[in-house]
């Protein structure tokens, strides 16, 4: 019978177990997104200085991180200390009940430990051990420390992003990681449907630069058969048009995307200009792609005599694509995010309340939810060892007074 715990908590995997060894983002970005829906996550953390990311970020109200209760909601807190003999018994002690282990180590790292996948293996042999790292588990690279920037370089993104007047860029986000962690809970989940029908586990190893170039389109094969290398383009994507950002004649920004011929033909009558969708020079997908400068600054032109409200309506009342570049500020605002709860509020111990995005995709019949934010360095500590494993209050104060939790 599952526990009352467990039963409280709902989504698809509220019957799974996770304990969640990583830190910084990649895999605790996986655990964030199982933990989303219904699984049990159990986060190991250093005791006296827990995750890193409890205090990364650009504005730290109270000194506090607004990174940390987005990236360990929904999860448990356990104070653990992974290079002592105890704190690595305590492990194996929890991994008899676990279904999925999320490591982001180095390499090598949980096998000094005695905490490898066929060590651990032998105690549950329904295991899946997701591996997430910069190089992966094999290869010459295997062993170098790879953060999600140097996944994105060698991946091929950063050469591809920004303007080709300026240095590669970064996205502005820690995309490379968070891809990894995508790709490692897509494969947590793809074992766990394999398991049902072996009965074993198996490793997932999900590797920065791979999650990177699995994202890059046809850029290698552009290379391989046509000598071509894909650059930076800046706001534009080339040989499509119209897909830019266009400006209004109040000094805002709208992006109009209309490069489909239909879809093209709309925009012309919007502009009250129906005989462009006729011209040779943009009649066709190609020939609007060869003469994109051009046909970009006669839409300009046309969305300049217009204020930003009335330029979206026209757009829309002619089913044409067009969206507001958004910051935060607009998204909380926005109607369409109220409607559908794309933000959600949640009480905070430190901040009162804490606005942040909500679970997605959205399961019709077994959503997830946010039940809370992230907890406490060590909040759920002595109910997991007391509880889980049973251990002694005695035990506990010798473990604390050890360091080892």
């Amino acid at each position: 019978m599952p526990s009352e715990e467990t039963a409280a908590r709902r989504g698809p995997l509220n019957d799974v177990r996770v304990l969640e060894m990583g830190q910084l983002l990649a895999g605790p970005f996986c655990g964030q997104l199982l933990a989303d829906f219904g699984a049990e996550v159990i986060k190991c953390e250093q005791p006296g200085l827990g995750d890193p990311l409890r205090v990364w970020g650009q504005e730290k109200p109270y000194g506090k991180s607004l990174w940390w209760p987005i990236v360990a909601r929904n999860k448990k807190s356990l104070t653990l200390n992974l290079r002592t003999e105890e704190g690595q018994e305590i492990v194996r002690d929890l991994i008899r009940s676990t279904d999925i282990l999320i490591e982001n180590f180095r390499p090598g790292t949980m096998e000094r430990w005695n905490l490898g996948y066929e060590d651990l293996k032998k105690i549950n042999p329904r295991l899946i051990m997701v591996r997430v790292t910069g190089f992966g588990q094999t290869g010459p690279y295997s062993r170098r420390a790879g953060y999600g920037a140097i996944g994105e370089a060698m991946g091929g993104l950063r050469y591809v992003v920004g303007d080709p007047s300026t240095p590669p860029s970064r996205m502005g986000i820690s995309i490379g990681d968070e891809l990894a962690a995508v790709y490692a809970c897509m494969g947590a989940l793809m074992a766990l449907h394999a398991r049902e029908r072996t009965g074993q586990g198996q490793v997932v190893d999900s590797a920065i630069y791979e999650a990177v170039l699995a994202m890059m389109e046809s850029t290698v094969s552009e290379y391989h058969v046509a000598g071509y290398v894909r650059e930076r383009t800046g706001a534009t994507l080339p040989n499509v048009s119209p897909s830019n950002v266009f400006e209004t004649r109040d000094g805002k920004l709208l992006l109009i995307a209309a490069n489909q011929d239909t879809v093209f033909r709309r925009l012309a009558a919007a502009m009250g200009r129906p005989e462009l969708a006729e011209d040779p020079r943009y009649a066709t997908h190609s020939a609007r792609g060869t003469h994109m400068t051009e046909l970009d600054s006669l839409i300009n032109d046309w969305t300049r005599t217009l204020d930003l409200k009335p330029l979206e309506e026209t757009l829309h009342e002619n089913g044409v694509p067009c969206g507001l570049i958004y910051s935060a500020a607009e998204m909380l605002d926005d109607p369409h995010f109220k409607a559908r709860e794309a933000i959600v509020e949640l009480p905070h111990r430190d901040f009162g309340s804490i606005k942040m995005q909500n679970v997605a995709p959205r399961l019709s019949d077994t959503p997830g939810e946010i039940r809370h934010a992230g907890p406490e360095l060590g909040e759920h500590t002595d109910d997991i060892l007391l509880n889980d494993l049973g251990l002694s209050p005695d035990r506990l104060d010798r473990l604390r007074a050890e360091g080892v939790i």
